[in-house]
């Protein structure tokens, strides 16, 4: 990727680490939580990208570093946006509206999602007005609210008072190959007994990080199983791609299904087929669910789906209009709730529990998976 812009995530990196990460290539991040922490990568040359998405958080904390001197090399980005919230709040033009809400001047803020955005990608010709430069355009109401007026793309009209005006809906690119798991060389998900404890994934609500617990495992027949009794589920990780039959198998703490298991395609960075769950049947049930489906998510009890959204591209998105993505995405929610999850969003904190160890930062340690084949070797101790 020489020559290209490389995007970096990299929380609370700092020192000769962070020289390191540098000096490999590495241009932004996106993960900064303090102050201190953005004014160093700046101060090293690096693009501040300043989140605010539905779950983290971070435009209040990081808006003072914005200043006449830093302006150009910081942007906004949501990370991660709810079908929901993108509905009832909207985009950028939310991210715009509480920066200025803060204080920030109303021109800055916009550079910070235009011509910023677009000289860090090194995209010529975009992200801004000039002769020459395409003509990408949204009117707003003023520059307080950024209500939507009109959209224009490439000197075209497409959408005016938030109605799209252009006959037809783009197809998506076929996506073939989404779910390729090859049952037929996966032996099955049981966990022999072989000590005393097992390592156990500690869920930190809100968070993408994790604790590293040790836990005493229900056994029977010989067999380590889920104990939902104590909040104990078992956790899966089914290679989707290449059908290698590689599965993680583990034990998690913190969703609270007393019942049941949900499935999902979305699971950063690799994007296998993720399975947290009760018992064994529901695991199974809920993942040949989601293949069925050809990505997806899933709520299952008892063997029958309970909620359910399909994500026909490449198991990560959908084709159906945003308000039916926002309603099903509510429906699995609830019906996570009903099993007994008292996460705010299941599936997006399902979705960081396969994330590798990266013991040499000292981050947390998620105990079990690797990004390439997934064992559970070294669960007991």
């Amino acid at each position: 990727f020489s020559g290209y812009p490389i995007e970096g995530h990299a929380p609370g990196l700092a020192g000769e680490e962070l020289n390191a990460y540098i000096a490999a290539g590495v241009e932004s991040d996106h993960e900064c939580v303090s102050i201190e922490e953005a004014e160093e990568k700046l101060a090293k040359g690096m693009y501040i990208c300043i989140r605010e998405g539905s779950t983290a958080k971070n435009l209040e904390d990081l808006l003072p570093i914005v200043n006449p001197v830093t302006e150009r090399r910081c942007l906004f980005v949501d990370d991660d946006r709810e079908p929901k919230d993108l509905l009832e709040q909207g985009h950028m033009n939310h991210i715009l509206r509480k920066a200025v809400e803060l204080g920030l001047d109303p021109v800055t803020a916009v550079r910070m999602v235009t011509l910023n955005t677009a000289r860090r990608f090194r995209l010529r010709g975009l992200g801004g007005i000039s002769p020459g430069w395409q003509a990408d355009l949204v009117v707003v109401e003023d520059l307080k609210e950024f209500r939507v007026l009109q959209v224009y793309k490439e000197g075209v009209k497409v959408a005016e008072d938030g109605v799209f005006l252009v006959e037809g809906l783009p197809t998506p690119p076929p996506a073939p190959g989404a779910m390729n798991i090859a049952w037929e060389r996966i032996g099955g998900i049981e966990v022999k007994a072989a000590a005393e404890q097992i390592l156990v994934i500690g869920v930190v609500p809100d968070q993408i990080i994790t604790r590293k617990l040790k836990e005493k495992p229900l056994i029977r027949e010989g067999l380590a199983v889920a104990d939902p009794s104590r909040d104990l589920l078992k956790i899966c990780v089914f290679e989707r791609h290449k059908g290698t039959g590689n599965v993680g198998i583990g034990f998690i703490k913190g969703f609270g299904l007393k019942g049941g298991a949900m499935a999902s395609t979305v699971a950063h960075d690799s994007h296998n087929l993720m399975v947290v769950g009760a018992t064994d049947e529901d695991i199974i049930a809920a993942a040949k669910a989601v293949e069925k489906m050809g990505g997806g998510q899933v709520v299952v009890r008892g063997g029958e789906v309970m909620a359910s959204l399909p994500l026909d591209v490449a198991g990560l998105m959908s084709t159906l209009p945003l308000h039916e993505v926002s309603e099903r995405v509510q429906d699995l929610h609830q019906a996570a709730a009903k099993l007994g999850s008292s996460l705010g969003d299941p599936f997006m904190t399902l979705s960081f529990m396969a994330l590798p160890v990266i013991p040499e930062l000292k981050i947390t340690d998620t105990g079990l998976f690797d990004v390439g084949t997934f064992s559970h070797v070294g669960l007991f101790e």
